[in-house]
């Protein structure tokens, strides 16, 4: 992403990712006969709850990238880990998962390392709020409205198939950025930032298709766990 946002902007960078997992994975759905109930669609909580959580992938990804163009790689991955640990407590108390004394232990250990990490930082944060404190800002909110994301998609999950539930997210993204988006700093692209737009494609459809999986089968405090490795 960093390497892509020194020729185009952050809104049609997103745009690209979405689109492109949209594009790539729908011929496959339709080939494997997996396309999205539409009789489900119909009822308005199953649709609310999708159009939610939507709404929310975006709100992330919109969020990370704009705070990644303010602060610095290590800075957002390391601040975006908020989000698994959010996943982890509503996985404990929303889903009412089971979580040993040896695993707050492993929380706590955690949230003293983040504490730690951007301590150097809280001026930027809570004093002098310079852009920097506003990019860090914007990848916790970002973290926030994952972790509203991944709840309801844990929710869906019970209605509908992982694969189902991100075509339409991926569809709704792609059609919600679209009206955003600047084209005419394309041809900027070097034959490298291509091939990075097309891995953030494809990473899009792995990553994101691989967590709404992982949901059927674990729970929500175990996957998050995971993630933040």
């Amino acid at each position: 992403l960093s390497g892509l946002l020194t020729t185009i902007d952050p809104v049609t960078t997103t745009f690209f990712r979405l689109s492109l997992a949209a594009a790539l994975m729908t011929p496959y759905l339709i080939v494997r006969r997996r396309l999205p109930n539409r009789g489900k669609l119909r009822v308005p909580r199953l649709f609310f709850q999708l159009t939610a959580a939507g709404v929310l992938l975006c709100g992330n990804y919109g969020l990370y990238i704009f705070g990644l163009e303010r602060t610095s790689p290590e800075a957002a991955q390391v601040m975006i880990q908020v989000a698994p640990m959010l996943l982890l407590l509503a996985g404990i108390f929303l889903f009412k998962e089971p979580f040993s004394s040896f695993q707050w232990l492993g929380f706590f250990a955690f949230g003293s390392g983040l504490i730690l990490f951007f301590n150097h930082h809280l001026g930027d944060v809570f004093a002098d709020f310079n852009d920097y404190g506003a990019g860090l800002l914007m990848i916790f909110l970002a973290a926030m409205c994952w972790t509203g994301y991944a709840i309801i998609q844990k929710i869906l999950l019970q209605q509908f198939t992982s694969e189902e539930t991100m075509l339409a997210i991926y569809w709704l993204g792609t059609l919600a950025f679209l009206p955003f988006c600047n084209f005419s700093t394309l041809d900027q692209l070097t034959g490298l930032q291509w091939g990075l737009l097309a891995f953030c494609g494809l990473n899009t459809i792995i990553a994101y298709g691989c967590f709404a999986e992982a949901l059927v089968h674990i729970e929500a405090s175990r996957v998050s766990a995971t993630i933040a490795m």
